[in-house]
């Protein structure tokens, strides 16, 4: 890619591309994303238009903001912030190329084996059961497990299978977030679109389906009783993903449900969901509860205990 068009992308606003993210930015802070936040530690330098967690260590630019946020690669960060801006970029193709590499898709069989007896390291079970308060079928139904690296840090290994109970995809959540590595990770080739897909196949005439902003919120509405699978951002959602659902709903009359994140973001993202499907409701969070996870502990969990 040119250095020219890479340097406008550098340029933008860092804060107005945290916003574009989704990060609420008061007097040059938010709330850090790459960590378990709760006093405003991500701060942003206007002048040289970077910004830096002093708790974690996640520093960079724009770039590299969307790069960390997102999960994805720097082509991919760089082909969202353009979009967003309205910025052409002209891609680098030297005259004469070399042979291309090609794309490598995701290897279902290298991973499929740590899922067919999923292992819980004791960080992972803290996180599932005594921070998220998940019930355990909830867990298992997920197939949820986890594992080490070679530099010590303990990733959750999250599966996205398609509706026919296919691993196309896997999300690697990050559970030592002190030490120096991304949030998430994704096996190349991973297709994490819409989560937990297979609890179509268990509807019934006229039932009801709720529709979260992320794992976490799939895994406390299923643990609330309800039927749920998650929908990526109003940025990374493709149409055609939204397919499933769309034939479900015309072959059993299925009701969906949502309650949106209380942040622009999710707002927008029950706006696009809505223009796709006219029957959905939305379901307002208590002022005090900035998602339904946080809902889901600070009310259902404490009510059923």
């Amino acid at each position: 890619m040119d250095n020219m068009y890479l340097q406008k992308l550098r340029d933008l606003p860092i804060e107005g591309v945290a916003e574009r993210l989704g990060l609420r930015v008061t007097r040059h802070k938010s709330l850090c994303p790459f960590h378990d936040d709760v006093h405003p530690s991500l701060s942003f330098n206007t002048r040289k238009n970077i910004y830096h967690c002093f708790v974690c260590g996640a520093k960079g630019g724009t770039i590299d903001l969307v790069m960390r946020h997102l999960g994805m690669d720097f082509l991919e960060a760089c082909r969202w912030l353009a979009n967003q801006n309205n910025i052409i970029l002209e891609e680098y193709s030297p005259t004469i190329t070399k042979e291309k590499t090609p794309h490598k898709e995701f290897c279902a069989s290298r991973y499929e084996k740590f899922f067919i007896h999923p292992y819980l390291s004791d960080n992972a079970m803290r996180f599932l059961y005594f921070e998220r308060m998940l019930d355990q079928r909830v867990v298992q139904w997920c197939r949820i497990s986890s594992w080490q690296d070679n530099m010590g840090i303990d990733w959750l290994q999250i599966p996205y299978y398609d509706t026919e109970g296919k691993l196309i995809g896997i999300q690697n959540r990050n559970l030592s977030l002190g030490k120096d590595a991304p949030r998430f990770r994704f096996p190349q080739g991973s297709r994490c679109s819409i989560y937990n897909l297979p609890i179509l196949n268990t509807l019934k005439a006229e039932d009801d389906l709720y529709l979260t902003e992320g794992c976490s919120d799939c895994w406390s509405m299923l643990s609330s009783g309800h039927k749920a699978l998650a929908i990526p951002s109003a940025t990374l959602l493709k149409e055609e993903d939204l397919k499933p659902l769309l034939e479900q709903h015309k072959k059993l009359d299925i009701r969906f449900h949502m309650f949106p994140d209380r942040d622009l973001p999710g707002e927008r993202l029950f706006l696009q969901l809505k223009d796709l499907l006219p029957n959905l409701e939305h379901h307002h969070l208590p002022k005090d509860c900035k998602d339904f996870s946080e809902y889901y502990m600070k009310y259902f969990f404490a009510k059923k205990s």
